[in-house]
């Protein structure tokens, strides 16, 4: 029996990136004396995210361009702290990473080596388009806990992209967000809000679909006009929530026999082996009368 611990951040993450290490430090020292091998921190983690959202890939977007996060290289100083902060473990950061050309919303997995895994944004909402380039692949990689994908924030709302990288072996999806509480019904408490019932529904959806473990970060309290919803956690390949932080700032841990849960999960039924690809085909068109949004 060989048991992982994983474990995942809420907690709010500002533009002082001297702050965010700091945080970043802090929770890597508490979860590696609890012996977490990954450790998934939210969307924006260094640097923060933007302060304000659009109304739509049509709508206007009134986030200044000098309350943009900074722009990171992958080689930076950044990165190489946090590689030393993370030493044997594996940790999953959110930046805005630049390439010289194009500004993305990405996420990078790290240990004391360096950069492991890279991955830039796919889905982009209400605006986010205007201020990040769209990143054009998923993909698993392999790590010290094992074959792994990272998504983030809003991509966990289209089944294709965990599925892809179920399909690419990975057994662990770190999934870091900064979520925020509907801005049209917004609850008085977190806790009873829309889009909280829908971030934790996709969470449990996503692992369940394609019997993995899903780690799920997430900002935390306010940046801007955006309120988030906090709601860390890990959850098995059936769909069950191992551990959450809920509303508050907070880490979420839990251990898991990958080779057990996964093999138990998979066992009566594989949802990865009984699809019929064959018979899958892409709508005609998206959108047009009769097709509202969300």
């Amino acid at each position: 029996m060989t048991t992982t611990h994983l474990a995942a951040v809420a907690d709010s993450f500002g533009r002082d990136v001297e702050q965010n290490l700091a945080q970043i430090e802090t929770y890597v020292g508490a979860a590696r004396a609890r012996g977490v091998q990954l450790l998934a921190f939210p969307e924006a983690c260094l640097g923060g995210y933007l302060s304000v959202l659009g109304s739509g890939r049509d709508g206007t977007h009134d986030e200044a361009p000098d309350d943009l996060p900074p722009v990171m290289d992958l080689g930076g100083p950044e990165l190489r702290r946090v590689a030393a902060i993370a030493r044997e473990m594996t940790v999953v950061v959110g930046f805005c990473e630049g390439d010289g050309t194009y500004r993305y919303n990405s996420a990078a997995a790290v240990t004391g080596e360096g950069v492991i895994g890279l991955y830039r944004k796919v889905h982009q909402p209400l605006g986010e388009h205007l201020h990040y380039g769209a990143g054009d692949s998923f993909g698993a990689f392999d790590s010290p806990i094992g074959r792994m994908g990272m998504l983030i924030c809003y991509d966990k709302a289209f089944p294709e992209a965990a599925r892809v990288l179920a399909l690419d072996d990975a057994r662990v999806v770190a999934c870091v967000s900064a979520w925020p509480a509907s801005r049209t019904a917004s609850a008085g408490d977190l806790l009873d809000d829309r889009w909280t019932h829908r971030y934790r529904l996709f969470d449990a959806a996503r692992a369940l679909e394609n019997q993995v473990v899903w780690v799920a970060a997430n900002q935390t309290g306010t940046f801007g006009s955006l309120r988030f919803v906090g709601h860390a956690e890990v959850v098995g390949p059936g769909g069950d929530v191992l551990d959450s932080t809920g509303t508050a700032a907070g880490m979420a841990l839990a251990s898991v026999d990958l080779d057990d849960a996964l093999g138990s999960a998979r066992r009566s039924m594989s949802f990865l082996q009984d699809r019929r690809p064959d018979l899958y085909r892409e709508p005609v068109a998206v959108g047009g009368p009769g097709v509202r949004g969300a």
